[in-house]
């Protein structure tokens, strides 16, 4: 006579459970590992004239950068940068953060194009307390640059992404730059 194998109801809830806390961690782990995607636009103030510029050169050549070719006597210049991020083109507006860092003229001819290492760091709003950093090649006279983001800290960290700039307005050499930035992170 054979014998019938059974699982008590309560053997069966058992192994059920058992399988549900062992699973539990691999759907959570799944979700917080989804990379979340931001897009930020703001303006950058970058202000190298005036008795408070916000951009001043630290090295390279002495000539001038208001001189009658200031693509040729600036190669090799660097700039030391600490510009105002504000939410509209006007530099009242409501302030969003800082832009740290520098910049070099990195282009021998024909063509006006820096070498941006900085770090968009936010003082207000949603993005408080948390920045994004940025290298890369800036040919200023495209219309659109795009530019990589290669970290970040915050709500930022571990960012990866790109940023797009383009000129807003130009005085001079003080210009004002509109960023449109897309992180993942």
């Amino acid at each position: 006579m054979a014998k019938s194998c059974s699982t008590s109801p309560t053997s069966t809830n058992l192994v059920l459970l058992i399988l549900v806390a062992a699973l539990w961690p691999l759907s959570t782990t799944t979700e917080a590992l989804k990379p979340r995607i931001t897009n930020i636009q703001f303006y950058m103030h970058d202000i190298v004239g005036g008795p408070n510029p916000t951009a001043v050169q630290v090295a390279g050549r002495l000539s001038n950068i208001t001189s009658s070719d200031p693509i040729a006597s600036s190669f090799g210049s660097i700039f030391v940068m600490d510009n105002p991020l504000t939410a509209t083109p006007d530099i009242n507006s409501t302030l969003m953060g800082r832009a740290q860092g520098l910049y070099a003229m990195s282009s021998q001819q024909n063509e006006f194009s820096l070498l941006m290492t900085l770090t968009y760091a936010f003082v207000s709003g949603p993005y408080n307390g948390s920045s994004f950093s940025v290298v890369g090649r800036n040919p200023v006279m495209n219309e659109v640059r795009e530019m990589p983001i290669v970290g970040g800290t915050g709500i930022f960290r571990l960012a990866r992404g790109y940023c797009l700039a383009k000129t807003h307005s130009m005085a001079g050499f003080d210009a004002v730059i509109g960023y449109n930035a897309t992180l993942i992170h």
